[in-house]
This record gives C-alpha cells, sequence and structure tokens, in this order.
C-alpha cells in the first residue's frame, strides 16, 4: 500500500464526515491502461465480465499452454493491472501458470466506484468468471493477492473453494495499521474501512502461503507474521530477505519464484488422482 496511507491516518478527524472521504485516501486508482500483455511478448485474452451488482470490470486471463493451475491475482491499492505488467511476465513464466489479473472497480477500464465491500464482489465476479470456462479447471484456481489484494483474497477464500492461498505483504487490518503508525492517536475506531485479514483468514482452510519482505517500508513485517499466526489450516511463511514493499518479486529472484512454484506444486500435489 502507499505511503498515503499515512496522510489518511494524520487526517483522522476529517474521517468522521463520512466513508467517501475515507476511501479517497485509501484507494488509488488510475484509469490509464498503458501496456498489455501484449508488449511483454504474452499472448492474453483481454475480457470484460459483470459482478452481482451490475459493475462492468476488465481484467486479462494470460493462458500457459500444458498447465491445469490457473491464478487468480488481486492487486494492491494504487494503479491498476497495466503496472503489473512485468511482474506478470516473471509469474507466467518462471512459475509456469495460467494468470488472471483484474481490475477493481473503478480501476483502469474498470466501470463504478471502489469500495472495500466492491472489492470483494469484485473478486467474486472474477472467480464466477474464470470458473465458467471451458479452460480452467475450478478445482485448480488459487487465490493471490498482495498487499491490499491480500484482504480481497483472503475474504474470497473465507467464503469460496480454492486449491490454495497466497497473499504477500498482508497487514492484519486497516485499524491495525493505524495504530502502528500512530500507537498514541485514537484513529482506529474512527475508520469504517475495515479490511480485517486476521478475522477471515482464521475462516480458510486451503493451504496458505505468505509471503513478506523483512524490510517492508509500508506493511510492518510483524503483521505479516500476526496473519500467518492466525491462520488455522496448512500453513507456510516465506521471508524475503533485503525485501521493501514494491520490490519482492525483483529482491527475491529466482528463489522467489521456485518457493511459490515448490508451494504450488504441494498443493496440487493435494488433489485425487485419475
Amino acid at each position: 500500500m502507499k505511503k498515503a496511507l499515512s496522510f489518511l491516518l494524520l487526517l483522522f478527524p476529517i474521517l468522521s464526515w463520512g466513508c467517501p472521504m475515507e476511501e479517497r485516501f485509501i484507494f488509488f486508482p488510475d484509469s490509464t491502461v498503458d501496456v498489455t500483455p501484449r508488449d511483454a511478448g504474452l499472448s492474453f485474452e483481454d475480457v470484460f465480465f459483470t459482478t452481482g451488482d451490475g459493475v462492468r470490470l476488465n481484467g486479462w486471463f494470460v493462458p500457459y499452454q500444458g498447465s491445469k493451475i490457473t491464478l487468480l491475482w488481486a492487486h494492491g491499492n494504487a494503479g491498476n493491472i497495466s503496472h503489473r505488467v512485468e511482474n506478470l511476465k516473471l509469474l507466467h513464466q518462471q512459475v509456469n501458470i495460467s494468470v488472471f489479473i483484474f481490475d477493481y472497480r473503478g480501476y483502469g477500464r474498470s466501470g463504478g466506484k471502489v469500495s472495500e465491500e466492491g472489492t470483494y464482489k469484485d473478486a467474486t465476479a472474477a472467480l464466477q468468471y474464470l470458473r465458467s470456462r471451458a479452460d480452467v479447471e475450478p478445482k485448480r484456481i488459487i487465490f493471490f493477492g498482495r498487499s491490499l489484494g491480500a484482504a480481497v483474497a483472503a475474504d474470497l477464500a473465507a467464503r469460496e473453494d480454492c486449491l490454495a492461498l497466497i497473499l504477500e505483504t498482508p497487514f492484519v487490518s486497516i485499524r491495525e495499521m493505524a495504530r502502528a503508525a500512530f500507537p498514541l492517536l485514537p484513529i482506529g475506531p474512527l475508520l469504517r474501512t475495515r479490511y480485517d485479514v486476521v478475522e477471515k483468514i482464521a475462516k480458510v482452510r486451503a493451504p496458505l502461503l505468505v509471503l513478506h519482505g523483512d524490510q517492508d517500508e509500508v506493511v510492518p513485517y510483524e503483521q505479516g507474521k500476526k496473519v500467518f499466526a492466525a491462520a488455522v489450516g496448512p500453513k507456510e511463511f516465506y521471508t524475503i530477505r533485503g525485501a521493501h514493499h514494491n520490490d519482492t518479486y525483483i529482491v527475491g529472484g529466482a528463489a522467489y519464484f521456485r518457493a511459490l512454484r515448490n508451494f504450488i506444486e504441494r498443493a496440487a500435489s493435494r488433489l485425487p488422482t485419475g
């Protein structure tokens, strides 16, 4: 998440005016789609799908020939899917799986206005879209969320079946982020946006992988540990040494992608054969 979250916390008296003002300091959508996977040499499908409450969303499906696994990617709070193209390319090529990344309402070419509840509905619609595809096996879908997207993915996994759940740089909750930034100020109770990851993760039974950079300057490393501790199913924690908030896959390099690949292979091995 952006450092601007700290600015939100400094303005906590304003937050009592209402949720719309609060959301302006949590979500940082960008409507300009600068590049596509094609610019990175990837074949992809540019798709649109509709949420249960009628919002039209945009996403990219990047198939990997021969893979039976599909990764459903919920991104962070800033930009849009076009800002993840280079990461998408590396994930697709080094982990060897199909990837579906989508924009929340209000981001990129998706319609509507973003909100916490809206992001949950968007993830549900993205999953329903994937399950409707003939080339996707519903039992082999993995949920992946980074930063704010980790909260979205955790909520989805608490409600829907998945092969596995991967959370990268997750926070405990928005209120916990506020307390960590300003321990002497009673900011948390004023925040209407919750994104309570610890509450949701306790309901997840799918295999879980948590990854966190030990130099994360936005979401404290200890919060990732707390999320991991709250999980009750099969779980693994991977520390990305020297990584900050937005460079995990760069600093982690080959070892980072190997950790993802090995975890996914172990999760897939739990499925019945035949």
